[in-house]
């Protein structure tokens, strides 16, 4: 089974700082995680950089081993829109 480790407010969304699943991929981990979660750690989920063994996955197709270690990690503030308080 990969382990899941998560991180500031995916973990406090998720209510665990870690788990395990048996999945085949990215898309599946996806799908599993917001299934267990709820449609709030869902969209949290969206939004967040999943690294497999270190490695961002590119996309949902990334295939996972029952060794591998995915990190999930929360959206970065930078990636956030922001609007410029002089042009409001």
């Amino acid at each position: 089974m990969a382990g899941i480790r998560f991180f500031a407010a995916v973990a406090e969304s998720a209510g665990t700082e870690t788990t395990t699943v048996d999945v085949a991929s990215i898309g599946d981990l996806r799908t599993l995680l917001a299934d267990r979660h709820g449609t709030e750690f869902a969209r949290i989920l969206s939004r967040c950089s999943l690294l497999v063994n270190g490695i961002r996955a590119a996309d949902d197709a990334v295939p996972l081993a029952g060794t591998d270690t995915v990190d999930v990690l929360p959206p970065s503030p930078a990636a956030e829109p922001q609007i410029d308080a002089d042009r409001v």
